[in-house]
């Protein structure tokens, strides 16, 4: 369970991104965060895992309080977070099956690693990992040789190598097309069905967010402004998070950001 009690998150400048969060996702849920761009989804995301750390409250995941432990408990708990970004952040000269090994690094010996000398279990788990997405013929291909919906699910394989209990997806299909885009988002649901994985996962897109969804949290200006089922979103559910009526042509793609 991952559970934010009055979280808030101030940067040095003074820009508040998070406003007194409450909420709690239980174990193998799949969320989407939904909001304009600069309405906080990025920094409620990232704030799991700490990527950003909040300033003010308590940030409980699996009943440990994230925001006390100390370096070694923090590289403990994020060896338990997968993370997925929009730009994949794979290495790019470096092989397929080699970035899903990343997603080994932190229960190995680094100097093994730095030398390539993985375990068998953990190619093999790289194999079954680049297989669930469908690319295992390409795992000695260089990253950069792969189309950038392929890309993604290389992305998704070495998150899925941590073996994690929560996998957080930060724009995970915004350059994508929109076959493409269904695509890796029917892997991440397959993933959160077949594995109980939580996914929190943040999305431009509503009609992405109301086909995968199990829950939908709104976030305006820092603050949660809806947070519920998807058989209960309404045309008014996303008036109130986007601060307008949404068109036709917003719920078949992307909502305009301002």
């Amino acid at each position: 369970m991952i559970k934010f009690d009055n979280v808030s998150l101030t940067y040095p400048n003074g820009y508040q991104g998070l406003k007194n969060i409450n909420l709690e996702i239980p174990k193998g849920e799949f969320v989407v965060i939904v909001g304009l761009s600069g309405a906080g989804k990025s920094t409620l995301i990232r704030s799991i895992n700490q990527m950003v750390r909040p300033t003010e409250g308590q940030l409980i995941i699996d009943d440990q309080d994230a925001l006390s432990v100390g370096k070694k408990g923090l590289r403990e708990m994020r060896r338990d977070i997968g993370m997925i970004f929009q730009n994949y952040n794979l290495v790019k000269r470096s092989s397929v099956l080699r970035n899903v090994l990343a997603g080994r690094l932190g229960y190995n010996n680094t100097l093994r690693t730095l030398v390539n000398l993985f375990p068998q279990d953990d190619l093999q788990l790289a194999m079954n990992c680049l297989d669930r997405v469908g690319i295992t013929d390409k795992a000695y291909q260089r990253a950069d040789t792969l189309s950038g919906g392929q890309q993604q699910r290389v992305s998704i394989a070495r998150a899925l190598a941590q073996k994690p209990g929560i996998i957080l997806a930060d724009e995970p299909v915004a350059s994508l097309d929109p076959p493409t885009a269904h695509a890796v988002m029917k892997d991440l649901r397959d993933i959160n069905k077949e594995d109980n994985i939580t996914m929190v996962i943040n999305l431009h897109a509503i009609d992405l967010s109301m086909e995968y969804a199990d829950r939908i949290i709104g976030l305006r200006e820092g603050e949660v402004v809806f947070d519920g089922k998807v058989d209960a979103v309404t045309e008014e559910t996303f008036e109130d998070i986007y601060g307008r009526s949404i068109k036709e042509d917003d719920l078949l793609g992307e909502v305009e950001t301002e």
